[in-house]
């Protein structure tokens, strides 16, 4: 058998596959080496300890593990050794999302039982939950699922991998998940959709959820073969290239040189000379690459995600250039403010925020345009560097693969049912000086917030528990984590 240290002998390693979470960013390595950096607060790094990486870190326990692909959710991640028969996940817990049939977080990557032996191909993760493709093309869901976001026709949180039925004798062959909603694209050419609507971003036509995957309207004729969410919107490519958008466009994300929502699918005129190849959505913008290997931005670009040199937001596609004119390429992907990209010769990029180091350039600052990230890319990447990142991962022997809420978080009192659902909760605040909505440092919280912050609507959930709301400095607030909430099983 071929070994990685017989093939870097060969060739110089590169990047394969990248992906990226809310702060932190994964990739893998052609020389059998899985590396991540950025925020590390739930575990989604994999290193066994809950500390910030400001630069690529090796993952020692995937290290030759046959990993060939990876997805980040918000603040967890998900890999896939195809030749092993594993699935691994790691990171933040709750709700079920990491499929191993409870709600612990987990420090170092650990393999999803129900998978083992079974054939993966495709793998999404929403904020909370996550689609995967497996067999002949059957759907798999677990994890949060208060918006119908797992297409099983309820509202029940689940814990382990469930089959979603409404789609059996349908060959899944693209997923996609926004932070509530999901989006696949069959064999056939045909695109389904589920979970939260309301800003029309399952293209259907409404705006409402949909408990059980819905057909896509307007789209009748062209065969569509890749599915993309950002937050709360939604991208889809057809085979000859094109890309329709649809949902939410308060920041131009959708493309379309407006800030209108749409509720069914419109073709991005803007691109409609060129054919694209893989489409990225972000938190509120969206990046796309073309057969050619030209990249794209548009929507939010308050931290300069975009890559075009400024933060001014863009309801247009427009052509990245800086240190990426003339080249081509391969890979993109977007987290909710950044964007990594690769290209065909192995240069590997970041812009956009970096506040946790999500960038991967050893500080803690934001890029306004691609920026070479050198220890990852062709020519200057060293297997032996990366592996010496690593050290000893805690947990490698498993001893810190979960650490309890308890240890890292203090009890709060007023925290009940923070989503008015019925659960029971344990409200939780990072026991650490957490910074104010202005960024000052504040004292130690005592109390769970009250009011607004627990008792949110959908729409604006996840900005406001996570310091992303509208609000002066709401981007760089770091609140109190969302309360963990005890999930019912399916």
């Amino acid at each position: 058998m071929e070994t990685a240290e017989a093939r870097s002998s060969e060739e110089e390693p590169g990047v394969t596959a990248v992906s990226c979470g809310s702060s932190h960013s994964v990739a893998i390595l052609s020389c059998g080496i899985v590396t991540s950096w950025g925020r590390g607060e739930d575990g989604q790094l994999g290193h066994g300890q809950a500390d910030e990486c400001l630069a690529p870190k090796a993952i020692s326990t995937l290290t030759d593990a046959g990993i060939e692909s990876v997805v980040c959710g918000a603040e967890y991640t998900i890999a896939v050794a195809p030749s092993r028969g594993q699935v691994y996940s790691w990171g933040w817990g709750d709700f079920g999302r990491l499929g191993h049939g409870d709600c612990n977080d987990v420090f170092v990557p650990r393999p999803i039982e129900f998978f083992s032996g079974r054939p993966v191909h495709r793998v999404a993760c929403g904020d909370t939950h996550t689609l995967v493709v497996a067999g002949e093309g059957e759907l798999f869901t677990f994890g949060r699922n208060q918006n119908g976001q797992l297409g099983l026709g309820h509202t029940n949180d689940c814990l382990s991998p469930q089959l979603v039925v409404a789609l059996q004798g349908e060959r899944v062959r693209s997923v996609a998940c926004g932070s509530e909603h999901s989006l696949a694209a069959t064999e056939s050419g045909t695109v389904f959709s589920w979970g939260w609507g309301r800003y029309g971003n399952l293209g259907d036509g409404e705006s409402q959820d949909r408990y059980l995957p819905t057909r896509v309207v307007g789209l009748e004729g062209i065969r569509m073969v890749s599915a993309e969410c950002g937050w709360r919107h939604s991208a889809v490519v057809s085979e000859d290239g094109r890309v329709f958008t649809f949902g939410w466009s308060k920041y131009g994300q959708l493309g379309h040189g407006d800030h209108t929502d749409r509720t069914v699918p419109c073709q991005v005129a803007a691109l409609r000379h060129t054919r694209i190849s893989s489409v990225a959505g972000g938190w509120r913008h969206t990046m796309a690459a073309d057969s050619s290997g030209n990249l794209y931005g548009w929507g939010w670009n308050k931290f300069g995600q975009l890559g075009l040199g400024d933060s001014s937001d863009r309801p247009s596609p427009v052509l990245v250039g800086g240190a990426l004119a003339g080249q081509r390429v391969s890979l993109v992907t977007c987290g909710w403010r950044h964007t990594v990209a690769v290209t065909e010769g192995g240069r590997v990029y970041s812009w956009g925020r970096g506040v946790n180091g999500q960038l991967g350039h050893g500080a803690e600052q934001d890029l306004y345009e691609p920026t070479l990230l050198a220890s990852l890319s062709r020519g200057m990447l060293r297997r032996e560097t990366i592996l010496a990142t690593a050290g000893e991962d805690m947990g490698g022997a498993g001893m810190f693969a979960y650490v309890a809420p308890a240890d890292r978080y203090a009890v709060v009192p007023g925290a009940d049912d923070p989503y008015g659902n019925g659960s029971t909760a344990v409200g939780a605040v990072p026991s650490m000086t957490v910074l104010d909505v202005l960024g000052a440092a504040a004292p130690f919280v005592q109390q769970a917030p009250q009011g607004p912050l627990w008792g949110v609507s959908s729409a604006e959930e996840g900005a406001a528990v996570r310091g992303e709301a509208n609000t002066p400095g709401g981007e760089d607030s770091r609140l109190p984590k969302r309360a963990r909430v005890s999930a019912e099983p399916c």
